[in-house]
């Protein structure tokens, strides 16, 4: 009697909950998440390659953000001298309605986790700017 076999095991949890964490960043300001009546929460995985870059927007929210790969260089007029550059394993928070953008400066990928908290009915990312702040 030839049965066949199989040398692939399945992998079993016998845990009821499970948790995987994607990304830790720091943030040495703190974090205070507000937005105004009801709101969407989005996670999002943005990847930019070298030489691209996310445009001018804003948003009608709150986003915050861990840098799970490369380097970001962040242009928005709450920097001194309106430029401020991220690492693997930064934190950043977008507060709502300032124009802003990054842009991927280096030779590797920069990939991104981010949590949006954003108004109902709003975008994620807001590209006239005349509804910017």
């Amino acid at each position: 009697d030839a049965s066949p076999t199989s040398s692939a095991t399945a992998s079993v949890s016998l845990a009821p909950v499970t948790a995987e964490d994607l990304a830790v960043g720091e943030d040495p300001d703190g974090v205070e998440v507000q937005v105004e009546g009801s709101s969407q929460v989005v996670f999002r995985r943005i990847t930019l390659r070298p030489g691209a870059g996310t445009g001018e927007h804003c948003h009608a929210g709150q986003l915050i953000a861990v840098v799970e790969q490369g380097t970001l260089t962040h242009y928005a007029p709450i920097y001194p001298g309106g430029v401020h550059v991220y690492e693997t394993g930064d934190a950043i928070v977008e507060g709502a309605g300032y124009i802003h953008q990054g842009v991927n400066e280096g030779t590797e990928d920069v990939v991104l986790l981010v949590t949006y908290v954003i108004e109902d009915g709003q975008p994620l990312a807001q590209t006239d700017l005349a509804k910017c702040d």
